[in-house]
């Protein structure tokens, strides 16, 4: 089988199978589930880090030994750039989806987003449900902010690949693909949710949902592509993919970790999943 028909397929288990896992879950939401998905998250950040600091940050440097000092500028200049796109995107789901539907002006409902039920607005249905057509829209918002979302997140699954393409079923490429995928999960709760409550059915919320995910493939193909066509382009691409999860791992999984179970719970999951991510990559 071709090696882009490969990744493909498993970017499509991760982006597409993710995000609708997590509208599955949204369609059945309850909210005891927070810490299992507060657990999941920080897990996935701490293997994420191991990655991108041991794996893929190691191999660009390595890469970029021959060509001296501008291989760090090269290497500060994608990373920024990588950091910087997913936090304008961020910034762009956070601004046309917090702040898109009404909130109740009562004391018992908060005006902000502090957890993943309020985020998704499972709390306080009976008074959101009067607004069901703004909830819907911010489902529909959040649907394509996420698919533009998930296009840098592919990129960094096929320049991981790009790196170590061996084995597509083993290397950072292949844990890439999964810890992506469990980081999707809330993002597919987020879009699913307020589609359902705005007056969707679940079926169809689910499906778009899960093809918010499709961008990840379109993703993974253009950061193996870019990756393969000499060093410096996988130095580029590795060095643009680690920016990229750094702002996935500090700006989203480890705040919304914390934010859905308060405890010291989270940061041992995410110290053992660096730990596991340091055993993936060294054993």
């Amino acid at each position: 089988m071709n090696i882009y028909l490969k990744i493909a397929l498993i970017t499509a288990v991760s982006g597409v199978g993710g995000t609708g896992l997590g509208g599955l879950v949204g369609a059945l939401f309850k909210r005891d589930s927070r810490k299992i998905v507060s657990l999941l998250l920080s897990f996935a950040a701490g293997v994420m880090l191991s990655i991108v600091c041991l794996d893929l940050l190691d191999e660009a440097l390595n890469l970029g030994l021959e060509r001296g000092k501008i291989a760090v500028l090269y290497i500060i200049i994608a990373l920024c750039i990588g950091y910087g796109l997913v936090y304008f995107l961020n910034y762009v789901i956070d601004r046309h989806t917090n702040k898109e539907v009404p909130h109740v002006s009562d004391e018992s409902h908060p005006k902000t987003a502090d957890d993943l039920g309020e985020l998704i607005h499972s709390d306080h249905f009976d008074q959101h449900k009067k607004k069901n057509s703004g909830l819907f829209i911010a489902g529909v918002v959040m649907a394509f902010a996420i698919a533009l979302h998930n296009l840098p997140e592919g990129i960094v699954i096929g320049a991981s690949y790009a790196k170590d393409n061996s084995s597509i079923l083993s290397g950072s490429g292949f844990i890439m693909a999964l810890v992506i995928g469990l980081h999707n999960i809330p993002e597919g709760m987020a879009v699913s949710v307020p589609l359902i409550a705005g007056g969707d059915n679940r079926a169809h919320a689910i499906i778009v949902t899960a093809l918010s995910g499709a961008p990840t493939i379109i993703g993974a193909l253009i950061g193996y592509g870019v990756g393969m066509v000499s060093d410096l382009m996988l130095l580029l691409s590795l060095s643009f993919a680690s920016g990229a999860m750094l702002y996935v791992v500090m700006g989203e999984l480890l705040p919304e970790a914390f934010l859905m179970w308060k405890s010291k719970m989270p940061a041992l999951s995410a110290f053992i999943g660096m730990i596991s991510g340091l055993l993936i990559i060294y054993m």
